[in-house]
C-alpha cells in the first residue's frame, strides 16, 4: 500500500473529526449531536439537570466503546432514544451523503489499521512496545489539537483523574492484548475471537452490577459462543497466544465499559466531551503501557529493532518511525471518526454496521495476507457473527420494551 494512500486516509478522517468538533458546541458531546434537530437540541439542553444527565450517558456510552471499534451495544442503548429524529434528520440527500462519507472512512481507516498493524508487527514482532508507541502517537495528537486550541482543552477535578486512570488502565490492558493477539496469529483469527466481546460485557454486567437481561437476549449468544468455538476448533493458523491474548482483550474491554459507567459523575471536570476523554484516556493508558513494555521486552526490543532497520531488512529507521506514526494515527482517527458514523445513524444501521465491519477486516486480512481459512472456519464465523447482529437486535428490543414499561 502506498503511504500517499495513507496520508490522504489520515488527513480525511483529521478534517472529519476536527470539523465536527467545530460544529458543536462546548459539552455537547459527538453521540446523537448531529441525529437531533435543532429544536431538540435547544429542548434537551434548556435545565441544568437535563445537560448534565445527557453529557453524562453520552461520555459513559463513549468510553464503554472498544477502541478496536467494537462493543456497539453501549451506543445502541443511546440512539433507541432518538431512533425517531435521526430518520427524520436522514431522509434528507445531504444527510445520506454524510453517514456515507462517516462510515467510508471508517472502514477504511479500521480495515487499514488492521493491515498496517499486522505488517508493522511481521517486521517488529514487538506487540507491547509498538502498542504503546501507537498510544503515544494519539496523545500527542490530542496535545498538539489541545495546545494550539483547535479543542478546548480540558480540565479534570481530583474525582476525575481518578476515573480516567482507571479506565486508562483496562483500556491500555485492551490494547496491549489485542497487540498481542494480531503479533501471535492471523488478524482474521483474532477478529473471529473477539466476536465474543458481548458475551464477555454480558457476563461483567452480571457479576459486577448484578444486572441480568432477558433470557431471550442470552438465549441470542448461545449462536456468537457456538460459532467461535466451532471456527477456532481445528483453525489452521490456530495459536493459544493469540487466542488467550484476543480472550483478555475481551475481558478488559468489558470491564472497561463498567468502570466507566460506575464511575463517571458530573464532576469529573471542564471541557469533558467524548473527544476530549478519548485522549484523555489515550494518554493515561500510554502511561500505563510504559512499565509493561521495559518489564515485557525491554531487553529485547533493542535487538528486534535493529534487525528491523538492518541493511539485510531493506528498511530505513526514517520508514520504520513512520510506520509506526501513521498506524497510531490510523489507530486514534479510526475511534474518532466511528463516533462521528454511530452518531448519525438508526439503531438497526448501527448494528448492521458494526456486523459488516468486522467481515470486511476479515476479509480483507485473508487476502491481503493469504492465510488459509477451513470450510469450518469460514461457516463458524459466519455464525458467530451473524448471532453477534442477533444480539444487538434482541438486547435492543428488550431494552425499549423495559424504556416503555417503566
Amino acid at each position: 500500500m502506498k503511504f500517499s494512500i495513507a496520508s490522504a486516509l489520515i488527513i480525511l478522517g483529521a478534517a472529519a473529526s476536527v470539523s465536527a468538533t467545530s460544529q458543536r458546541p462546548s459539552g455537547v458531546s459527538i453521540i446523537g449531536s448531529t441525529a437531533t434537530s435543532r429544536h431538540n437540541k435547544r429542548k434537551a439542553f434548556r435545565t441544568p439537570a437535563s445537560r448534565v444527565a445527557l453529557r453524562k450517558t453520552r461520555n459513559d456510552a463513549l468510553l464503554s466503546g472498544n477502541a478496536s471499534g467494537s462493543s456497539e451495544e453501549s451506543v445502541l442503548s443511546l440512539r433507541a432514544g432518538s431512533a425517531e429524529e435521526s430518520a427524520n434528520d436522514g431522509s434528507g440527500l445531504m444527510q445520506t451523503l454524510k453517514v456515507g462519507f462517516y462510515f467510508g472512512l471508517w472502514y477504511a481507516l479500521n480495515i487499514i489499521y488492521n493491515i498496517l498493524n499486522k505488517k508493522l508487527l511481521n517486521v517488529v514482532p514487538a506487540p507491547l512496545t509498538v502498542g504503546s508507541l501507537q498510544l503515544l502517537v494519539g496523545s500527542l495528537y490530542s496535545m498538539i489539537l489541545w495546545a494550539t486550541t483547535i479543542r478546548a482543552a480540558p480540565k479534570l477535578t481530583a474525582d476525575g483523574k481518578i476515573v480516567v486512570s482507571k479506565v486508562g488502565f483496562y483500556h491500555c490492558a485492551g490494547q496491549l492484548l489485542s497487540m498481542m493477539s494480531l503479533g501471535a496469529g492471523p488478524v482474521s483469527f483474532t477478529h473471529i475471537v473477539k466476536a465474543l466481546e458481548p458475551f464477555f460485557s454480558a457476563a461483567v454486567s452480571v457479576v459486577v452490577f448484578g444486572k441480568r437481561m432477558k433470557p431471550q437476549v442470552y438465549a441470542s449468544l448461545i449462536p456468537v459462543v457456538g460459532g467461535v468455538s466451532y471456527a477456532c476448533l481445528k483453525e489452521l493458523s490456530f495459536s493459544w497466544l493469540a487466542f488467550w491474548s484476543a480472550m483478555g482483550s475481551n475481558l478488559a474491554f468489558a470491564l472497561r465499559a463498567v468502570v466507566s459507567k460506575s464511575a463517571m459523575t458530573p464532576s469529573t471536570g471542564e471541557n469533558i466531551t467524548p473527544t476530549n476523554l478519548f485522549g484523555l484516556v489515550t494518554i493515561s493508558s500510554f502511561l500505563f503501557s510504559i512499565p509493561i513494555c521495559i518489564v515485557g521486552e525491554g531487553k529485547s526490543f533493542p535487538g528486534l529493532w535493529a534487525a528491523a532497520v538492518g541493511e539485510e531488512s531493506g528498511t530505513s529507521t526514517l520508514e520504520m518511525v513512520r510506520a509506526i506514526i501513521v498506524s497510531g494515527l490510523f489507530h486514534y482517527l479510526n475511534n474518532e471518526v466511528m463516533y462521528l458514523a454511530l452518531g448519525n445513524v438508526h439503531p438497526v444501521t448501527l448494528a448492521v454496521g458494526n456486523t459488516l465491519k468486522r467481515v470486511f477486516i476479515i476479509l480483507a486480512s485473508v487476502i491481503v495476507f493469504k492465510n488459509p481459512v477451513s470450510p469450518q472456519a469460514a461457516i463458524g464465523s459466519a455464525v458467530g457473527i451473524g448471532g453477534v447482529l442477533v444480539y444487538s437486535l434482541t438486547k435492543q428490543h428488550y431494552e425499549k420494551l423495559e424504556a416503555k414499561e417503566a
